[in-house]
């Protein structure tokens, strides 16, 4: 793929406020990867590799799941431009079938909101998970002026602890980190990051 026909597609997924976004993300997130050198990330949902392709420095490999083709073929350009050696890219939908994975830290970045019954996809990431790993979820506060028939309008902390905890999560901490304009369907949000342990 050449230069210019991978900036088009980047763009028109990578647009400004996405990319703000995301490195807001990227900084909280990696302080949730202290001492992951040796670890394995799986990114579910992970477009084009905004979030986990700037942690690549923090853990031993990164898999970026998502079930878009096209976002994938912009995350491996990205894999390739940068010479990375420890990432790769696997097109899969596990609300469909779960693929025989093991990872030792699941990222679900502004991913649950999109996903109908949230319960069975966090058992789908606790049956990935080995043993001690940790779940990282990102994604906005529930938010009562946002009504769409297709997206969650955010999570309270409350109901999605007590979720984690059915699916059989431990240690499970939340937190808002982050304020902002119109970064959730046009209204102003708040996003919190959760991190659990299998």
């Amino acid at each position: 793929m050449d230069n210019n026909v991978f900036e088009q597609m980047a763009k028109r997924y990578d647009t400004e406020d996405r990319i703000e976004l995301a490195k807001v993300i990227v900084k909280e997130v990696r302080s949730e990867l202290r001492n992951s050198q040796s670890k394995s990330l799986l990114d579910y949902g992970s477009g084009t590799g905004l979030i986990s392709l700037e942690l690549s420095d923090l853990v031993g490999s990164i898999l970026l799941v998502d079930s878009s083709k096209q976002m994938l073929e912009v995350a491996k350009a990205k894999i390739t431009h940068k010479g990375m050696t420890n990432a790769k890219v696997l097109y899969s939908d596990f609300t469909q079938e779960t693929p025989e994975l093991k990872a030792d830290i699941v990222l679900l970045s502004l991913v649950l909101l999109h996903i109908p019954d949230t319960n069975k996809i966090l058992q789908e990431l606790f049956a990935i998970l080995n043993d001690g790993g940790k779940l990282i979820i990102v994604d906005f506060d529930k938010n009562d002026k946002i009504q769409h028939p297709k997206v969650h309008n955010g999570f309270s902390h409350e109901e999605l602890k007590k979720r984690l905890s059915e699916v059989g999560f431990k240690s499970i901490e939340m937190r808002t980190f982050y304020h902002g304009q119109r970064i959730f369907m046009n209204q102003d949000a708040s996003m919190f990051i959760s991190s659990s342990i299998k």
